[in-house]
């Protein structure tokens, strides 16, 4: 799930912790062989925590109402449930595993720090254990993100991916009566919205992750993983930036927010305010809180719009990970098994249409009954895999701060790449 702000502090820390990296996990557990549950499951007992991230009032239900179903079957094990804001569960676990106190023993972790937590020894591996269950049914680009040193750190729990999310009242009333497909037609959507109608054409979301659809669709790339070369300073990168510059200040979007920009496109499109926007699946259960979409039917999903290579929009997510300090292991196992079964995550794409990681949950009637779902998964089927490395999660802060930068008109498009390039190469000291 998105909603990835990550500030400079995330940054800092990481890099102390890299460095550093002396507590939590390191105290031996995370290398010992990962032992199995016991012999019967159903006689685990202790107490667990768990970390999740995602919205409380939205999607937070569903995840509990699993927990209350895993409780009825192992009713001598205890889930202490713990929701933390997700722009805060990065650091906040970061910490406590390197404390070695207060660390949860299953945290929910986004794709991108699954491999970091892994590099510093705060995650505990499950090859062997009864936390990964016929791991050939998960989709392979998010089975990748588990992965570190060719052992597996965690379990996929969703994807996700970015679409264009818009009004489909507007659009019609604007002339339109099928979504943009390419950045060109978004721009001319958006003002004919905009002269049409009165409404806000596009609201913009100032956050790293949100810039991805345009660099990839002009063929660019924030780094070539393969040959260790930074890529992000690129002429088609320049051309992606400027694109983006451009719908701001040709009026098809109105200048962001720099601050909260993430809420504010949403409730612009919720009330009406503006017409379409890019989101993921994560943002739908809200989205059909607001005004506009009572009717569910007015909500269109479309592939991001094109640039002048491809539409390409990124591969997103969150995956099941287990402390390597946890004091409690065999009821950790257990729990991240049943919470990533095909069922559950059936259940999970039903009530708040978050895709599924497995191949077979997609054959549940209640899965292809949700046609937002159904929507979203040939855009998921073509994103784009992010680098899943431990630096992965440092790669944001540098772009954020370059868009916001170009926002509040206080750099070029030219000037953005070549900034973050030189920030990369603080953290990337041996890459060409």
């Amino acid at each position: 799930m998105m909603r990835r702000a990550f500030s400079a502090a995330t940054i800092v820390a990481a890099l102390a912790l890299a460095v550093s990296a002396c507590g939590g996990g390191d105290s031996g557990s995370a290398a010992a062989p990962a032992q199995s549950a016991a012999a019967d499951p159903s006689k685990i007992s202790g107490e667990i925590t768990w970390w999740d991230t995602v919205r409380p009032d939205s999607e937070g239900p569903t995840f509990q109402a699993l927990i209350n179903e895993f409780q009825a079957k192992y009713p001598d094990i205890k889930v202490k449930y713990v929701n933390v804001p997700s722009d805060q569960a990065q650091n906040k676990f970061q910490t406590a595993a390197q404390a070695g106190s207060g660390a949860p023993d299953v945290i929910r972790s986004e794709v991108a720090w699954t491999s970091q937590f892994a590099s510093l020894g705060y995650l505990q591996p499950l090859d062997g254990t009864r936390a990964v269950e016929n791991e050939a049914d998960f989709l392979p680009s998010p089975l990748s993100s588990t992965k570190y040193n060719g052992k597996a750190y965690a379990v996929p729990q969703v994807t996700d991916t970015l679409a264009l999310l818009y009004n489909k009242k507007l659009l019609k009333e604007a002339g339109w009566d099928k979504a943009p497909t390419t950045v060109e037609e978004l721009k001319k959507a958006a003002l004919d919205v905009k002269e049409k109608t009165g409404v806000n054409g596009i609201a913009l979301n100032v956050d790293a992750y949100f810039l991805l659809p345009f660099m990839y669709g002009e063929g660019g790339d924030l780094l070539d993983v393969q040959n260790k070369k930074i890529a992000v300073n690129s002429p088609a990168n320049v051309k992606a930036m400027a694109a983006v510059d451009d719908l701001i200040k040709s009026g098809a979007a109105p200048k962001p927010a720099i601050q909260d920009s993430y809420a504010n496109a949403m409730t612009a499109l919720k009330d009406g305010k503006a017409a379409m926007i890019y989101n993921g699946p994560w943002a739908l259960s809200e989205v059909y809180q607001g005004k506009e979409f009572k009717d569910k039917e007015n909500l269109g999903i479309a592939p991001v719009p094109a640039g002048s290579v491809k539409a390409g929009a990124p591969t997103g997510g969150w995956n099941y990970a287990i402390y390597a300090g946890s004091k409690n292991l065999d009821a950790s196992y257990e729990f991240v098994r049943f919470m990533s079964t095909p069922e559950a995550q059936a259940k999970v794409a039903k009530e708040i249409s978050l895709l599924p990681t497995r191949a077979s949950a997609y054959d549940n009637p209640d899965v292809q009954g949700n046609k937002d779902v159904a929507t979203f998964k040939p855009i998921i089927d073509t994103a784009v895999a992010r680098p899943w490395i431990p630096e992965g999660g440092q790669l944001f802060q540098p772009l954020l701060e370059g868009y916001q930068s170009l926002v509040g008109g206080k750099t070029s498009p030219e000037d953005l790449v070549k900034t973050v390039d030189e920030k990369y190469r603080g953290i990337f000291k041996d890459w060409s």
